[in-house]
């Protein structure tokens, strides 16, 4: 009766463990419900960034919220990143309907959120 005894509670705390661990995991991700952001209403916007075939590479700052414009379609994002994060693909945060083909995002560190 005792072995049984012991592995209903192993088995027990390992879930324990695992839930814990899931719970800390889902905690490590931004407020803000993504890797880079979250997409915001264009009213939201301080900043507008127009996107040409040109464009090679955009710069902002980490808690900027910019509306970008290309081709006659818009979205305004909000960043909030990693702190680690130095630069991204504008195509892995655009719509699929926008043309950001090979743009890199440089994201500056805020002033305001340095230790």
């Amino acid at each position: 009766m005792s072995t049984i005894y012991r592995s209903i509670t192993s088995t027990f705390a390992l879930l324990i463990v695992s839930v814990s661990m899931a719970a800390t995991a889902q905690s490590a991700v931004p407020a803000s419900g993504g890797l880079y952001g979250q997409n915001v209403p264009a009213n939201a916007t301080r900043k507008e960034i127009v996107v040409t075939p040109q464009t090679k590479w955009v710069n902002v700052t980490d808690g900027d919220t910019v509306r970008f414009v290309a081709d006659g379609h818009s979205f305004t994002w909000h960043f909030s990143t990693y702190p680690n994060t130095t630069h991204l693909d504008l195509a892995s945060i655009a719509p699929r309907d926008f043309q950001s083909s090979k743009v890199v995002v440089y994201v500056a560190q805020n002033p305001l959120y340095r230790d």
